[in-house]
């Protein structure tokens, strides 16, 4: 039973970790604007979060388990009460849709930067493959990130071994730029968390409905927990040794390509992978949440879905993710004090 229990808490874990590495912690843009640009005290940042990580992600579950909630409006409803509820449901479900148009538009900055495709071509393929992993449910979206997320955890410790080895890692690390920055230091770790768990708990939530043990819940968030924070970390020592790194819109690539350039190509892939498991976990959430209101073909709901992502792809990936991230990140600190007060 016990060894049950692990497996399905590693299942959890590695979804809990796929959905939330999506296209700005996969190529590094998102460590960078929440955490990196504060040189030594993004560290501190990253700890914060990861522990708010750790047990705000098993308290959505366990919280989502205990009211039966099958989906993320029904959790706001209970979070929220009905009417403000309603509110926060249409605001996180246009939050969804925008982040699902990063995380694609992420996909064509891969192809184009990495693969010298046209951005639309990378773009149109990962909605093709999306669309066929999710005609499989849940079980294609637990099949893809057992798969991808290992892999990942690899690369990055890899890449951040590489990195502390270098002549000048203690002089890049220990570098304090937080200047023009200051207040932002100490809120981005709290708005970073209440984005993504906000996000996450389009997943997380029928997850949970589907687990339905305790045990296996909150072994699964602190697993997650955990490897999110040592990615984070990883990915952060990395990307200081990387001059410029904000004018990058894939700064990991780059760093890779400067410490381990015999990997660079497959690292890439790797990153695609890890965008890609996001992008079939938000569009599994946004189909849940469709059909509460819309008895449509789920077929016919996940081409809405990445339609609508397509569309909001056709904007540069840095734009879309500079202006949108922090955003929803400050709108989602409201969710985050209520889910703590619960």
């Amino acid at each position: 039973m016990a060894l049950k229990t692990w497996g399905g808490a590693c299942q959890i874990a590695a979804v809990y970790v796929g959905t939330i590495i999506g296209a700005g912690f996969a190529t590094g843009k998102e460590i960078v604007q929440f955490f990196s640009q504060f040189g030594f005290y993004g560290l501190f940042g990253i700890i914060i979060s990861g522990c708010l990580f750790i047990f705000l992600g098993a308290k959505i579950m366990l919280v989502a388990m205990d009211v039966q909630a099958k989906s993320f409006e029904e959790f706001n409803a209970y979070l929220f009460g009905e009417r403000f509820g309603l509110a926060a449901t249409f605001i996180q479900f246009f939050m969804l849709i925008g982040v699902t148009g990063v995380m694609l538009s992420g996909t064509g900055a891969l192809f184009s930067e990495r693969f010298h495709i046209p951005a639309n071509a990378g773009i149109l393929l990962t909605i093709v493959i999306g669309f066929l992993v999710m005609k499989k449910g849940v079980t294609g979206l637990l099949a893809v990130n057992v798969f991808v997320v290992p892999l990942m955890i690899v690369f990055h410790l890899y890449t951040a071994s590489e990195a502390i080895a270098q002549p000048d890692f203690l002089e890049n690390l220990f570098m304090k730029e937080t200047s023009h920055h200051t207040w932002k230091v100490w809120t981005s770790p709290f708005s970073y968390a209440a984005f993504n768990l906000a996000l996450a708990q389009a997943v997380l939530v029928p997850l949970a409905f589907e687990i339905k043990d305790r045990q296996t819940i909150k072994k699964g968030a602190f697993l997650g927990g955990v490897v999110l924070t040592c990615l984070m970390i990883a990915s952060h020592v990395s990307l200081i040794q990387l001059a410029d790194v904000a004018k990058y819109d894939i700064p990991m690539a780059q760093i890779v390509e400067k410490l381990i350039p015999a990997f660079h190509f497959i690292y890439a892939f790797l990153i695609y992978g890890e965008i890609f498991t996001s992008v079939i976990g938000n569009a599994y959430g946004l189909k849940q949440q469709l059909e509460n209101h819309i008895r449509w073909p789920a077929s016919l709901l996940f081409l809405l879905i990445f339609s609508a992502g397509f569309l909001l792809s056709q904007v540069s990936y840095g734009t879309l993710l500079g202006f949108l991230y922090p955003l929803f990140g400050m709108i989602s600190l409201l969710f985050l004090l209520l889910l703590w007060k619960k």
